[in-house]
């Protein structure tokens, strides 16, 4: 009897597959340096068990944060702060053409576009309409007028 060929899939690259040591030593950093991004609320790890797992957009994103604390001199708080305000693409200064092809891009910014407190529906609405303002002519979608 003929074996069956199974195909090979790339793993999608929000899946958490890498424990905190071997995450730990493809950033080499200590593993202790990942729990403070977490406990700072900077990285959110999957947690299986007791086990902290990262996937590899966590991988990019902490290469990022590691990029705006020890080359742009950015604190930990003062890093929490910026990304309140504005997206981390515009914190690194990543053009567009880079940042809309980031899986591992942090936007945790208040919309800029007036909407109601407490409205979570108001603020979708409000981030996605700032998001239309930020593309280029060439790159918005069309979309049906509300009215």
């Amino acid at each position: 009897m003929a074996r069956k060929r199974t195909e090979i899939q790339a793993i999608r690259s929000d899946v958490a597959i890498y424990p905190i040591g071997v995450a730990a030593k493809l950033l080499n950093v200590h593993p202790r340096t990942l729990r403070i991004y977490e406990k700072e609320g900077l990285v959110q790890p999957t947690l299986v068990g007791n086990r902290r797992m990262f996937s590899a957009d966590d991988i990019q994103w902490i290469t990022c944060l590691r990029k705006f604390i020890h080359e742009e001199g950015i604190s930990i708080p003062g890093l929490k702060k910026l990304l309140e305000y504005i997206p981390c693409w515009e914190v690194a200064g990543c053009p567009a053409s880079i940042h809309h092809h980031c899986n591992a891009r942090v936007d945790r910014a208040v919309p800029r576009t007036l909407h109601s407190v407490g409205d979570i529906a108001a603020r979708l609405e409000a981030k996605e309409q700032d998001r239309l303002k930020n593309e280029t002519p060439g790159q918005k979608k069309k979309r049906g007028s509300s009215v």
